[in-house]
């Protein structure tokens, strides 16, 4: 039985004990009991475990486990590959009650946390795909180690385990052959391939999602996010923004020639600019008729959007660069406005809705800096292709603020 979408079972919470044994190396085993099941899991699995593990047999107990929908319906057989396997998973721990955790999420105010320790077993199944337990509040026995594993041989380990889950995340996307024929227009589109289109957006969001989480704490989250989900575009500009400190690019150092009046770069910072136009037909600014301003995140999301319609071609088909791109910041964009702008007009979307509309965002962005990324290595005009990378800076600081406000909504 495949789960819906691809998404992880979780079982964390419907353990009762089990037992992970990797003192043969290459080969991980295991037994898992859990609350309502009177047989265990079998677990035979590819792959060592992470370096702390590698070598031990591990027991752990949860004195307070609870049957779950997902812990009912796994298979027995789980034979399959391993992936991250450790008893040293850094995260941040509430401080606090479950009772005391949502009492405060519910008044909004800050929740305590602590950095723990935190087991993380992650498999993936012939039967079921990807299963992970994860808990900083087991009670751990570990062996001594009867074969020692070197960073190498870890850092090995690592790479295999991200290479199991891009390929795993590739069968849950499940994105259409890009040799395919392509419409020539969307407004072609009927109702079936519309729908078609919206499963494959919704499968690659979900997918995100799954895979935001696991890496959110990493330091090198963002590149691990991009290779996993194939985001082999964005991977390259990653590559070269790290290379360049991670600012890349001065409005004052840029020469556009003529292109400095139709894209506006060196104005963006004027704040008179939107109140020029006497019919008012792009004060954006303006509140003479009650109308609240735009949130800042948002009203950079759009002047990127907009930007970006100057700067590419604007007759580009569906499923080319300039059409990735114009069509996941216009998304960007509107999604934006729906949850960020009208607050101060009493509307207040409830925070779980934000957050995952913020998650969607971050894709389509993603999306967005890959399909840049591919414009700027084609592009050989010195000026236009300066302009595509002040995009592409501004596409990661946009992202970089949606990161941050996740942070703090959470």
């Amino acid at each position: 039985m495949q789960k819906l979408l691809g998404m992880a079972w979780r079982i964390d919470e419907a353990v009762a004990h089990g037992e992970i044994d990797n003192t043969v190396e290459g080969r991980t085993t295991g037994r898992i009991w859990l609350a309502g099941r009177d047989e265990p899991l079998i677990l035979s699995l590819d792959g060592d475990c992470w370096r702390d593990l590698a070598g031990t047999r591990l027991q752990f107990e949860n004195t307070r486990p609870k049957p779950c929908e997902d812990a009912a319906a796994l298979d027995i057989d789980q034979a399959g590959i391993v992936g991250d396997m450790t008893a040293s998973r850094k995260n941040k721990v509430p401080m606090v009650s479950e009772e005391e955790f949502h009492e405060l999420y519910q008044n909004r105010q800050e929740i305590p946390y602590e950095w723990r320790n935190t087991l993380y077993l992650e498999w993936f199944s012939e039967i079921n795909g990807r299963v992970v337990i994860e808990s900083a509040s087991y009670t751990l026995t570990i062996s001594p180690h009867e074969w020692a594993m070197d960073e190498d041989l870890e850092n090995a380990q690592k790479l295999a385990n991200l290479s199991s889950m891009r390929d795993f995340m590739a069968q849950v996307i499940r994105r259409r052959d890009p040799e395919s024929p392509e419409v020539e227009s969307a407004e072609e589109l009927d109702e079936y391939a519309w729908e078609e289109r919206l499963k494959e957006s919704d499968r690659l969001t979900d997918a995100y999602q799954e895979v935001f989480e696991k890496y959110l704490e990493d330091h090198d989250s963002e590149q691990k996010e991009a290779f996993v989900m194939g985001w082999d575009g964005l991977l390259d500009a990653l590559a070269e923004r790290d290379e360049a400190g991670g600012d890349e690019f001065d409005e004052n150092d840029l020469n556009l020639g003529d292109l400095d009046e139709t894209i506006g770069l060196l104005d963006s910072d004027d704040d008179d600019d939107d109140d020029e136009d006497e019919d008012g037909e792009f004060a954006l600014d303006d509140d003479e008729d009650g109308d609240e301003p735009d949130h800042p995140l948002q009203a950079k999301a759009q002047e990127l959007a907009m930007r970006a319609m100057d700067v590419i071609e604007r007759d580009a088909g569906p499923g080319t660069p300039s059409y990735v791109l114009i069509t996941n910041l216009l998304q960007v964009s509107g999604k934006l406005a729906g949850v960020l702008n009208g607050r101060d007009a009493g509307y207040e979307p409830e925070t779980g809705f934000v957050l995952a509309v913020l998650k969607r965002c971050l894709n389509w962005l993603n999306e967005a800096v890959g399909a840049c990324q591919e414009l700027i290595q084609a592009e050989r005009d010195p000026d236009q292709l300066t302009a595509l990378e002040h995009l592409r800076s501004s596409a990661f600081e946009v992202r970089d603020s949606i990161v941050e406000l996740r942070r703090e909504l959470k």
